[in-house]
């Protein structure tokens, strides 16, 4: 079942950096193929017996379906895909139908901890214009797809920096809207499981308005830890519980009306323009360079007020050298947006919260001014961006947004191929994901929000501070990118890993 295909990889800029040519790999990995479903079934969230009532074997009468309403930051990304990121892990010591009954057990488990994505959204026309949308804690269900592409090896995914089409088709619900959901019955939560001729991916798609990177992270190391304990949590996770109940600000309507008379009207649809995607890694060392670069540069300017991070220096060296691939004009204005992280910001958020918690910041300059005043001035603008964050303002923009609702949208994210657009973090746990036979080789993420300018940033494989960051432009300027000496000086060269072939 093809769900998404790339443009083709750019052979020559392969060749030019000793990458693999488009010639080389196998038929069914280049044409985006090769991935066969074989199952797919929904997973309820494991729950204990009911209790008997007097002894006699009859059940008490079912309890009411439990609502969990949306707040603006959840809204707000109803417009966009869902999340989908996952994991390729090496070879289990099971495969086929006991891999999958004992991953859809612990799966099970999961869902009891974070029951409503076992649940579904769901739209209320209040008759006064307006729309409200919720999530209906019903049970119904995650989905479990269980899938195999005999014909792609691991080293197909990891050895080269250009993401090949196959890792598209490791994913449910490609390219599905949030609002989807709520309009039509599908569910908000969806693994699939494609066992590869040499390991296994694990593709994880949650819709977004239900919750964030946090939360989707969140969910996962809580697999793979109760996968990993055999389901035996006597001794308790070591993650922390989930907070179910969403924060809203004291003025806020709950539910929010929307002044739509129907959700459909806040949808749109966009035409996707061609978009190619690297995976660059930067070591410890490599990032520790760039950031004592960075702040060098500003304590030189004797702009030494704040200090720039590891990860404000890795993106400013992106921002850089995007500017330069895409060829922009010296005058030609460009943006980058940053998630600023709210859990530990805004009081009555723990970390534990499930929903969307979290704001953009945005740095602004032209490409000129980009490219003569250096890493540590670009730098300390995306510092200057997170920087910004205020409590206060941010509730107001709550309040004003139940007045005047704005949506987040795909065709949005880019603004015309001048933009960069960084979510995820390298604080989530990625490669903390062991199920009981491996730590991840490799993260990779799917279709979903693929715009040019997206930026996803990861953990590194190794300790020490390395990251990663999965980036997606146009293919012309992708070309350009890869065949930046400047860029590339600070990019690991992708390997074969040995650790996935027992």
């Amino acid at each position: 079942m093809v769900i998404g295909c790339h443009p083709a990889l750019q052979a020559e800029a392969a060749q030019e950096r000793g990458f693999i040519p488009r010639k080389q790999l196998p038929a069914a990995f280049m044409d985006g193929g090769g991935v066969r479903v074989v199952s797919r079934r929904m997973v309820r969230p494991l729950t204990p017996p009911p209790p008997m009532a007097n002894g006699n074997g009859c059940h008490p009468p079912k309890a009411e379906v439990e609502v969990i309403h949306l707040t603006p930051w959840d809204l707000r990304l109803i417009s966009i895909d869902y999340i989908q990121k996952g994991i390729l892990l090496p070879r289990p010591p099971v495969s086929g139908a006991s891999l999958v009954n004992a991953l859809q057990s612990s799966f099970a488990r999961a869902l009891r901890l974070f029951y409503p994505f076992a649940g579904r959204l769901a739209a209320e026309e209040l008759g006064d214009g307006t729309v409200s949308v919720f999530l209906r804690c019903t049970g119904e269900g995650a989905e479990f797809v269980h899938a195999v592409a005999p014909g792609v090896a691991a080293a197909d995914i990891v050895s080269s920096l250009y993401t090949p089409p196959v890792v598209w088709e490791f994913y449910p619900l490609a390219r599905v809207l949030g609002a989807d959901a709520a309009i039509g019955p599908l569910p908000v939560l969806a693994v699939q499981v494609t066992e590869l001729a040499d390991g296994v991916f694990f593709g994880m798609t949650l819709n977004h308005s239900v919750g964030d990177g946090t939360a989707f992270w969140h969910f996962f190391n809580t697999w793979s830890e109760i996968h990993r304990a055999g389901g035996d949590l006597r001794g308790g996770l070591s993650t922390p519980p989930p907070v179910l109940q969403r924060w809203f600000h004291e003025t806020c309507p709950v539910p929010i009306p929307m002044p739509f008379r129907k959700l459909e009207h806040i949808v749109k649809r966009f035409e996707r323009t061609a978009v190619q995607e690297c995976f660059f890694t930067f070591s410890g060392a490599s990032v520790r360079k760039l950031k004592a670069r960075a702040n060098g540069e500003m304590a030189m300017a004797g702009t030494a007020d704040a200090a720039i991070s590891s990860l404000q220096a890795v993106l400013a060296h992106l921002w850089r050298a995007v500017c330069r691939a895409r060829r922009l004009p010296p005058e030609q204005g460009t943006f980058y947006s940053v998630v600023v992280g709210c859990r530990g910001r805004v009081g009555g958020i723990p970390p534990g919260y499930v929903g969307n918690a979290m704001v953009f910041g945005r740095a602004a300059a032209t490409a000129g001014e980009i490219e003569e005043k250096g890493l540590g001035w670009t730098a300390w603008l995306l510092n200057r961006a997170v920087a910004s964050f205020d409590e206060a303002s941010m509730r107001e923009s709550l309040e004003r947004w139940v007045r005047e609702p704005d949506f987040t949208y795909v065709g949005n994210l880019s603004s015309g191929g001048t933009a960069l657009v960084t979510g995820s973090s390298p604080r989530f746990d990625v490669f903390g994901n062991d199920f009981g036979w491996g730590k991840p080789v490799a993260i990779r993420s799917g279709a979903g929000n693929k715009v040019d300018g997206k930026a996803t940033v990861f953990e590194g494989p190794e300790r020490g501070g390395s990251m990663s960051l999965e980036v997606c432009i146009a293919p012309d300027a992708l070309a350009r990118l890869v065949a930046d000496e400047e860029f590339m000086d600070a990019v690991s060269m992708p390997g074969l890993l040995t650790a996935v072939r027992h």
